[in-house]
């Protein structure tokens, strides 16, 4: 039996504002730091890479750059790019850890 596989593109389930932000909402209660990064140029290529570029104020070059696989973008760039995507975050009331209160 001959089976062929097809390239799974996680950018083409990424059509609309709904998506993605419950992708990258599931994304970041997971926790994983490089998976939220990975999460971050899924969106930006399913936005399109050079107008998120261009508002983001970078080059594309350095966009890719700065996504790629094993990369540790500064987070100042993490967030001109969340900004150009148009999301918002937000801290709330999470998991349950020890607080001190002063």
């Amino acid at each position: 039996m001959n089976q062929k596989l097809t390239n799974f593109d996680m950018a083409a389930l990424l059509d609309s504002d709904e998506a993605i932000s419950e992708y990258l909402s599931q994304v970041l209660a997971d926790g994983d730091n490089e998976e939220f990064l990975r999460a971050i140029g899924y969106v930006v290529k399913a936005r399109g890479m050079t107008q998120i570029a261009k508002d983001s104020g970078m080059g594309r070059e350095s966009l890719y750059k700065a996504f790629a696989p094993g990369a540790k973008p500064r987070f100042d760039t993490v967030l001109k790019v969340i900004h150009a995507l148009g999301i918002d975050l937000c801290a709330q009331p999470g998991h349950a850890a020890n607080h001190s209160t002063l």
